[in-house]
């Protein structure tokens, strides 16, 4: 089994999903972010995360890969817009309730909002910054990216890595047929939030965007694999990826439908496995 999907957060201007957020936080949680673990591993090691990495995390969600960092002796700040999430993101990074809690023996801050609220003029800038939420299936995310990475790049050292990361090419990820259903289902909305395939450049486009020097990229195996197809289908809504669909139906038909579309990746022993490619650039502030 392995790690995780993207999530996509409806602007407020869009009618939210009538959804119990807190237990779709725990399904991401417990079910869905361990899917990109093999990720976070490689990217890590390539870069040789230490107790001299200064990392901010974009969209840390439940904060899997902050505390994978944080054991490798790394002081780790993560954002992300998500209540529910960045309470289990807490859970994990500081148990200890008390001020100054720490992890591992670095310093662990979570912090609700924009990479701007991270700001902290008397900490060292910052020379690692990660977005491991991968982009590529969803109409808007590279814009949405693009504007974490302006707020978040002014508080990096010169030469600090940013790592971007997204969906491989559709014909490698057979989790991409399972999202058609999200496209198919939110189409008479035609609105922001769709599903589309990934192009072979999105995290290029963004990097340069962003005024950043492209340092080098690769590419990760990260199936997703289930204990059944409930587990799988609690695991893919928690992404947020199909929250267009539940808008333009609701969250029973939107399940029904993906339980049929796992039916070509349920396996004799009643476990789901979709093999899946992810890539990952390494880009550096000018």
């Amino acid at each position: 089994m392995t790690p995780t999907l993207v999530r996509h957060h409806l602007s407020h201007a869009d009618s939210p999903p009538r959804v119990n957020l807190g237990a779709r936080a725990r399904d991401w949680s417990e079910i869905q972010e361990r899917m990109l673990v093999p990720l976070y591993e490689t990217v890590h090691e390539r870069l040789e995360v230490s107790a001299a990495t200064r990392l901010l995390g974009l969209r840390c969600g439940s904060g899997l890969a902050l505390l994978m960092a944080a054991t490798r002796g790394a002081a780790v700040t993560g954002v992300d817009s998500s209540p529910e999430r960045l309470a289990l993101a807490r859970e994990r990074l500081l148990p200890d309730p008390a001020p100054g809690a720490r992890t591992r023996g670095r310093a662990a801050r979570i912090v609700e909002g924009t990479p701007r609220d991270a700001a902290d003029p008397q900490a060292p800038a910052y020379n690692l910054i990660t977005a491991f939420d991968p982009i590529g299936c969803l109409a808007g995310d590279a814009g949405r990216l693009g504007a974490l990475l302006a707020e978040a790049t002014p508080l990096a050292e010169r030469g600090a890595a940013v790592v971007l990361t997204g969906w491989g090419p559709p014909e490698r990820c057979a989790t991409s047929s399972v999202l058609r259903v999200a496209a198919r289902l939110a189409d008479p909305l035609r609105g922001p939030g769709g599903w589309r395939p990934a192009r072979r450049d999105d995290l290029e486009e963004v990097a340069q965007r962003a005024g950043l020097r492209i340092d080098g990229s690769g590419r990760v195996s990260c199936p997703f694999g289930y204990a059944d197809v409930d587990s799988a289908v609690r695991g893919l809504l928690s992404t947020g990826l199909f929250d267009a669909g539940i808008l333009a139906a609701d969250e029973e038909q939107v399940g029904k439908e993906l339980g049929e579309a796992l039916h070509p990746h349920l396996r004799a022993d009643g476990t789901v496995w979709m093999p899946n490619v992810f890539r990952y650039l390494i880009a550096r502030v000018r």
